[in-house]
């Protein structure tokens, strides 16, 4: 512990607190974790949007489904409200994966 008393956001690392450095370490590696696991559920999704893909390809159907969007959307809404995450948030995230769902579908269709 230093010798001082010091705010978490004093400075230089050198100049934080021994305690609130640990809890600070201690969190970050949690958040490390958590990214780790939303990496890998994001790479599962793409696998099966993959496979919906390859699916759409083969019976010539379109890459993007509009209602289905607007479907996932307002669930995705509704799921992050009663996380307590900004719904405005979450549907900025899943317009951003969608996007790139019916980006590979169009690819998979033109391959």
């Amino acid at each position: 512990m230093t010798d001082h008393a010091t705010t978490p956001d004093a400075g230089t690392p050198g100049e934080i607190d021994d305690a609130v450095r640990a809890e600070l370490t201690g969190l970050r590696q949690s958040i490390d974790n958590i990214d780790a696991a939303v990496v890998h559920m994001l790479a599962e999704r793409f696998k099966a949007t993959q496979r919906v893909g390859r699916l759409k390809a083969e019976h010539k159907l379109p890459a993007a489904d509009p209602a289905r969007e607007r479907d996932q959307i307002e669930r995705l809404r509704e799921l992050a409200a009663g996380a307590h995450l900004d719904p405005v948030f979450a549907e900025k995230f899943l317009n951003f994966i969608i996007a790139e769902v019916i980006r590979h579908h169009e690819a998979i269709a033109r391959a």
